[in-house]
């Protein structure tokens, strides 16, 4: 293997002191940003404010060595926290030093798995959800969000346990709600929607934090039970291995693999939604590289699995960042808050966390993404419904699993439905098409044009033989060339193969000559000389052109050639 590619820094390549305005602007816009969500992510997994801070320092930092992107920004992300909070939760108590110790092991395997992904060039993994089944997983993690923050918005007991559960235990206390809380909370979400809406470089979080913080200390509102986080111990974490049994790691394997593949699905979204400069492609593996090394180093720091985040990468990008330089500066500020500025949080009450929280449950919601779908693809608006449904009523990582089950098995329900097609020539070209309109096309005596939309695979095999064979046996007059046209046939594995042999068998018993034309795919070309249907057909039988087999091989009737288009 060629590791030049994989030499760290390549994501500050080419920056130079000209550069460090702009960046120090997207840093210093990067850490107002993060400093409350990252505060409010770390209280949505039960764990204390500074664990995010570190999680985000070590994402930064991470990223910065080992991704190609120049404005990738990780760290603790809202999308994979309650995934592994939910997880956990069924082996020890939230917050107790198992949980803790389970936290900073699970994002180590999270980190390996991302990374080996990287290395290994396994980017297409991040292509396992489809966009419904994406939308019904963000949908359900923003309703576990919700129920989760309502209980701090409105001042309550924190509740535990299934989330339908949950629901209803809040609803029963609502007359418990304390005013000043939801004041605090609503007023935290408002401040964040319209700073958004004014413009997404506003720290709205942060100046939120600050007035609701502002308020606890100047009316005393603690003294009006506005729950607080209390002063946060100073100092840096130390670095070491997480203490796990063998019991645990194992228990630990689907967990990881569930949220590594989430965290490979967002970060490959990421990296293709904000592209590096000069027109350069995206670098996915690369990325998946520096995303899984801050998991990692999070996980040695103790603390929790990393994720590429899409609002913060577009901060950067917005802001006029110019390199990875920006998150290193953010990193810096939030270390130090973290390590040495634990007593300025003390008075941040709970409720402004829940809010920020609120926030970003809205925002992950993709209400075009629904209506666009409702109206155009129903089928597959029921695969929003059924995922988000799994991922509220069930474990949220079983909803997860559903969630991929059902996106595999979507895509390979689409791929069985193709079904061979008789394609007609366009009057006066060469051009072959399936029929319709505009213009009705002919069909030759004797001749059947026949096409195949898919790759042929096991699970189309048997539908593309019999689709075929009934075309053959339908034709109301003797068939003597059927030519099946290959160019979307960009694959053949072994059983299609033999139903590629079998129809061709057909084919001959029916007194038909059989040959392919326009098959431009080099690894389905492969695959005709290695299950040696080259040489049943025979090489003078395949061609570039559906024109030039029936040139060759038609019966008396020849097609004209004007058009060499197809």
């Amino acid at each position: 293997m060629n590791w030049t590619p994989w030499l760290p820094l390549r994501a500050l390549s080419g920056w130079t002191p000209r550069d460090l305005n702009r960046d120090l602007v997207a840093g210093l816009t990067l850490a107002a940003i993060a400093i409350p969500e990252q505060m409010a992510t770390a209280r949505l997994g039960g764990f204390a404010p500074e664990i995010g801070f570190f999680a985000f320092v070590a994402g930064s930092v991470a990223f910065a060595l080992f991704g190609a992107n120049r404005h990738l920004s990780a760290g603790a992300d809202s999308t994979i926290t309650p995934l592994f909070a939910g997880g956990l939760a069924v082996l020890a108590a939230s917050g107790s030093p198992h949980y803790l110790a389970l936290a900073s092991m699970l994002a180590l395997m999270v980190g390996l798995i991302v990374t080996l992904s990287g290395v290994f060039r396994l980017g297409w993994v991040a292509d396992l959800l489809s966009v419904p089944v994406t939308t019904g997983f963000l949908a359900g993690i923003a309703v576990h969000i919700i129920v989760s923050q309502l209980p701090g918005l409105l001042g309550l007991p924190a509740e535990n346990g299934e989330t339908v559960r949950r629901i209803g235990e809040i609803a029963g206390n609502l007359h418990l709600t304390n005013p000043w809380s939801l004041g605090l909370g609503l007023g935290v979400f408002g401040t964040v929607f319209c700073a958004e809406r004014i413009s997404a470089r506003i720290p709205g979080a942060l100046i939120g934090m600050v007035l609701a913080t502002s308020a606890v200390a100047v009316f005393g509102l603690r003294d009006r039970g506005v729950e607080v986080l209390g002063a946060l111990p100073n100092g840096l974490p130390q670095a070491g291995l997480p203490f796990a049994s063998p019991g645990d790691v194992q228990a630990l394997v689907p967990l990881a693999l569930l949220i590594a593949i989430v965290v490979m699905v967002q970060t490959a979204a990421t990296s293709r939604s904000f592209a590096p400069q000069q027109g350069d492609a995206p670098d996915v593996n690369r990325d998946f590289v520096g995303v899984g090394a801050g998991s990692i180093a999070s996980g040695l720091f103790g603390a929790f699995a990393v994720n590429a985040s899409p609002p913060r990468t577009a901060i950067v990008s917005q802001s006029g960042g110019r390199s990875q330089v920006a998150g290193l500066l953010a990193a810096a500020i939030v270390l130090a808050l973290g390590a040495f500025g634990g007593g300025l949080l003390a008075d941040v009450p709970q409720a402004a966390l829940a809010g920020v929280l609120l926030f970003v449950a809205q925002h992950i919601l993709r209400w075009k993404v629904f209506a666009n779908v409702y109206r155009q693809a129903p089928v597959e608006f029921a695969l929003i419904l059924i995922t988000m449904a799994a991922i509220v009523v069930l474990p949220i990582e079983t909803g997860v699993a559903i969630g991929i089950g059902l996106s595999l098995l979507h895509g390979i329900w689409s791929a069985t439905q193709t079904q061979p097609i008789e394609l007609e020539q366009v009057p006066g070209t060469s051009v072959w098409w399936p029929p319709g309109e505009p213009a009705a096309g002919e069909q030759l005596p004797g001749v059947l044009v026949a096409a195949f939309q898919a790759p042929l695979s096991f699970v189309n095999a048997d539908r593309f033989k019999r689709g075929l064979v009934d075309l053959v046996d339908a034709r109301s007059e003797s068939v003597k060339l059927v030519v099946l046209e290959a160019s979307n046939i960009v694959e053949i594995d072994y059983t299609a193969a033999q139903a590629l042999v079998e129809t061709i068998t057909h084919c001959r018993k029916a007194g038909a000559i059989f040959a392919i034309a326009r098959m431009e795919s080099l690894r389905a070309q492969a695959a005709l000389a290695r299950f040696g249907i080259a040489d049943l057909i025979g090489p003078q039988r395949i061609f570039h052109s559906v024109d030039a087999a029936i040139r060759a091989l038609g019966p008396d009737q020849q097609p004209q050639q004007q058009d060499k288009t197809k």
